[in-house]
């Protein structure tokens, strides 16, 4: 099992996973076709599944497109909303591509139908897979734009939490260096948070991703997976694990943003609503 990791749009990531043995192949998350069919044509795979996390168009807009591409091509979701879907997955359902083992994982919050998606091969030496979506990030979590704190905190405890701890995590935006940033103001004194961040800002200097991460690392400096670590508790003020992660939330979410210069296009098309229709859509 072959993963390619492919950066679209502003930060997002969508991925290719490939049976090595068949070249047959799943996307998941294809928000941008053109930059899909490039590698699928590199890598010499036919395309049999789209695997999509949530129906925001940041990551499910490229579906329709690709299945009038690919006729008869599949389209897995958890939530009506997503473009094209052809088979509605459930909590514990189990796909296989070939000889990758797929587990849907019901992860309601960022938004109500949000799925992530664990991948292996029986009998295979290399570490399983998570594609998390905008659940699970390096060093953070989604915001709760349609869910509560109850259910996220069970997401990253009972769900992802559970999972083997050698899993790479693939998540859906390339925000580590924000996201370590806050890690570092809940614990200062954190090592391995400020490992990672320097590690992060060099990666993010060089242009090349930081995922995947795996879930042993994220227990280590993603203040979300330790809200039962007395620094965390303290940062926040409470010690109740569920108010921990909505407090931390709260703050993320007022975290100062990064001084950018605006982009005149980019403002004027916002001023004339042009960004509208997507916007909706999310």
């Amino acid at each position: 099992m072959k993963v390619k990791v492919i950066s679209v749009l502003e930060d997002n990531y969508m991925y290719l996973v490939i049976e090595e043995s068949t070249r047959d192949a799943v996307a998941v998350d294809a928000a941008v076709p053109k930059r899909l069919l490039e590698i699928i044509k590199k890598e010499d795979v036919v395309l049999r599944a789209i695997l999509t996390t949530h129906h925001h168009w940041d990551h499910a807009r490229g579906n329709e497109e690709l299945a009038r591409l690919f006729p008869g091509l599949r389209v897995f979701g958890a939530d009506q909303r997503i473009g094209a879907l052809t088979h509605t997955v459930t909590h514990g359902q189990e796909l296989t591509f070939g000889a990758i083992r797929v587990r849907c994982l019901f992860t309601p919050c960022h938004t109500s139908g949000h799925m992530c998606y664990f991948m292996w091969e029986d009998d295979s030496p290399d570490a399983p897979a998570l594609f998390s979506g905008d659940t699970l990030f390096v060093g953070g979590c989604g915001q709760f734009f349609e869910g509560t704190a109850e259910q996220m905190h069970t997401n990253l405890t009972q769900i992802l939490g559970a999972l083997p701890k050698d899993t790479k995590v693939f998540c859906g935006h390339e925000c580590t260096v924000r996201n370590l940033k806050f890690a570092l103001k809940v614990e200062p004194e954190n090592e391995t948070v400020k490992e990672k961040l320097a590690w992060a800002k060099q990666r993010d200097d060089e242009d090349l991703p930081t995922v995947p991460s795996t879930l042993q690392e994220e227990f280590l400096y993603n203040p979300f997976l330790r809200v039962t670590e007395e620094p965390v508790q303290r940062f926040t003020g409470h010690t109740d694990p569920v108010e921990v992660l909505r407090t931390l939330r709260t703050h993320r979410d007022n975290f100062k943003k990064p001084k950018e210069r605006p982009n005149p296009p980019a403002m004027l098309a916002f001023d004339w609503g042009l960004f509208s229709p997507f916007l909706d859509k999310k």
